[in-house]
């Protein structure tokens, strides 16, 4: 087919394609019938689940140079930053152990006080609580300081209990503190009785703290093991009725007059932290107003035998204090 060219060419009538306004009114009133048809009929539910579906990879990529940088500075940190978190948290951990220690500590503490408290309630004597804040290292003297002393009213000869029974005696007084005897020592003895029947015996230390024999107990005696020996009060030197020992067992020989009578102190006499100063007692009090001194049997089985006042000086004693312990 020839082409037509020169001035007798064929134009065309449109020049350009639809006006820019038109295109955008077309796009305008196409996305108002898309919103109609989706929210009236729901026709893009699927086409926006395909979408959304597919840019899933798209959100992960994007945000994988962040994830990675923030995983690298969890996984490098500097060791100077270890090594200083780790010894605040060994410290943090001694402090706590020591706290729970010494929680432990106060726990034991109270408990022991309570126990003391308990035994209070039982006398009738004035009594005032004191610490052990030392122990003698003479093997051959079992004595303990207490932290009371003169300053306090403390004196000679008192007596000192604990929870469980009776502790031992004053032998010697500072301003401030006190010598203590216990009754296990080989210079102690007490009269004692037993609860069960109320013989009269006497308790002498053995020098050992967990034994104590009960001297000059004839063979007739009822005497058992497991009776309780508990003070007499004889002297007024020691509070009456108080625990002094348990019997542990009683040996007797058909040729000899007297039973070998061995027994367990009462008292915590190597455990024992608090104790009590008996400062003054009923016997006490009613022998001081009426001004009747202790008879001279008890004087001596008491005041010349108790460590307080003179110790064992000759072999006679013993047959002194068998002669007045015995009823």
């Amino acid at each position: 087919m020839p082409v037509v060219t020169g001035r007798n060419a064929i134009k065309p009538i449109f020049r350009s394609g639809p006006s820019i306004s038109a295109r955008v009114a077309a796009l305008v009133l196409a996305s108002v019938l898309l919103i109609l048809a989706d929210w009236r009929f729901g026709a893009l539910a699927p086409a926006r689940v395909a979408f959304a579906d597919a840019a899933v990879p798209f959100y992960w990529i994007t945000t994988l140079p962040g994830r990675l940088f923030g995983w690298a500075r969890e996984v490098v940190v500097s060791r100077d930053t270890l090594i200083e978190e780790n010894r605040v948290l060994r410290a943090e951990a001694l402090v706590l152990r020591a706290s729970t220690q010494r929680l432990a500590a106060l726990a034991a503490e109270n408990v022991r006080l309570r126990e003391l408290l308990n035994s209070t309630a039982l006398l009738d004597e004035r009594v005032l609580v004191a610490e052990i804040i030392g122990v003698s290292p003479d093997m051959s003297s079992q004595t303990v300081v207490i932290d009371k002393g003169t300053a306090h009213g403390l004196a000679e000869g008192q007596a000192v209990i604990d929870a469980y029974g009776l502790f031992g005696q004053i032998i010697e007084v500072s301003r401030f503190s006190s010598r203590v005897l216990l009754v296990t020592d080989s210079m102690h003895a007490l009269p004692a009785q037993v609860v069960r029947n109320g013989v009269r015996v006497m308790v002498e230390g053995e020098g050992r703290i967990d034994v104590l024999d009960v001297n000059h107990v004839a063979s007739t005696m009822d005497v058992r093991p497991g009776d309780l020996l508990v003070s007499s009060g004889l002297g007024q030197r020691f509070p009456g009725g108080y625990p002094v020992g348990v019997v542990e067992s009683v040996t007797n020989d058909p040729g000899k007059p007297f039973a070998v009578v061995v027994a367990r102190p009462s008292a915590q006499l190597d455990r024992s932290r608090h104790v009590l100063v008996v400062t003054e007692g009923e016997a006490s009090a009613d022998a001081a107003s009426s001004g009747v001194a202790p008879s001279g049997a008890a004087q001596e089985a008491v005041g010349a035998d108790m460590p307080g006042a003179t110790p064992r000086a000759d072999a006679s004693a013993p047959t002194a204090r068998s002669q007045d312990g015995l009823p």
